[in-house]
């Protein structure tokens, strides 16, 4: 093998490597590879996968040209973030992108190796950063302001129903937000004298359980927490939402979309193209360290009109005008 000519290589492969020649494989291996690590699923985070490319693409990277992604999706289970980071550390990728949970993975499997993170906790408090103008060490990325918009969502779903006093919050005690979305949104359920119950989900039967539980309480309106297990089920969160005529709010537009009733929180293509950027700038020298932890300022409230309609509800004209989007 060691002596068989190139020609007889390219005759053993069916005449395949005309079409790439070894020169092409040579250029191909020397490639920087992206370690992509997400909480979630990929069939949800298409848009948002694509608006990282689109921050690498301005940056000169494009995947398959001269950059490669190694995706890795959680699914969820957040059990599987060490083994999923330490495969990408073992595989030596060039540098690592992480949401929020699995940030902490990867900094905890590499002090080394380059990482692009959002999140929707306080990278300073949680100890990702050490500060957010100059974060140190090998982290940097986008903080958007999910947790900090929960009290808000409680207030758009009272403005929406404000005949009830009984609220509910789905939370997932897995995710590090929870207890900082909890007391924010039971500090702006005592400001309008409404009732908060706390109720728990971290997998497909919790969730069930949750519903079930909505019914019996008989909730007026319901608040889904900031958690990508949520995110990577807001099919079938608006499914349970309009089968029990429950009034949900959550944080992204996906969940509007599918049939939920309102989403209201920063927009996560603009955080993901702005991952691609920094990770785009950090593959041509630049340091995480001196990179600053941007945050999102912008946020979009989306209401389905057709969802209300079929909940019996009036949205309130002020409501509607503030609205982003109006999905009818």
């Amino acid at each position: 093998m060691l002596n068989m000519t190139r020609r007889e290589f390219i005759s053993l492969l069916g005449g395949t490597a005309v079409a790439w020649p070894l020169a092409a494989w040579a250029q191909q291996s020397a490639m920087p590879v992206i370690g992509f690590l997400n909480s979630a699923s990929p069939g949800l985070f298409a848009s948002r996968v694509r608006a990282f490319r689109q921050g690498l693409s301005e940056t000169g990277y494009v995947e398959g040209q001269n950059i490669t992604i190694e995706y890795r999706w959680a699914d969820g289970y957040y059990d599987r973030f060490p083994a999923l980071a330490a495969d990408l550390v073992r595989r030596q990728v060039s540098l690592i992108v992480a949401n929020t949970l699995a940030a902490e993975a990867a900094k905890a499997a590499t002090t080394t190796i380059p990482i692009v993170f959002v999140t929707a906790i306080d990278p300073v408090e949680s100890g990702l950063v050490a500060s957010l103008n100059r974060p140190g060490g090998n982290l940097t990325g986008m903080s958007n302001l999910n947790v900090e918009l929960g009290a808000k969502r409680l207030e758009l779903m009272y403005e929406l129903v404000p005949t009830t006093s009984v609220i509910a919050l789905l939370v997932n005690p897995a995710n590090l937000a929870a207890q900082a979305e909890i007391r924010a949104v039971e500090a702006a359920a005592r400001a309008l004298a409404a009732q908060i119950h706390v109720l728990h989900a971290s997998t497909d039967r919790d969730l069930d359980s949750a519903f079930a539980t909505l019914v019996e309480l008989r909730i007026g309106g319901l608040v889904i927490a900031t958690d990508p297990f949520f995110t990577s089920r807001s099919e079938q969160l608006a499914a349970l939402t309009v089968r029990h005529a429950v009034p949900t709010i959550y944080q992204f537009r996906e969940f509007a979309a599918a049939g939920g009733l309102m989403s209201y929180g920063g927009s996560s293509s603009d955080q993901y193209h702005q991952m691609g950027i920094y990770s785009g700038r950090i593959l041509k020298g630049e340091k995480p360290a001196d990179l600053p932890v941007q945050q999102a300022t912008k946020v979009e409230l989306v209401i389905n009109l057709k969802t209300a309609n079929t909940l019996g509800l009036s949205v309130p004209l002020p409501l509607l005008a503030r609205a982003d989007e109006v999905i009818e």
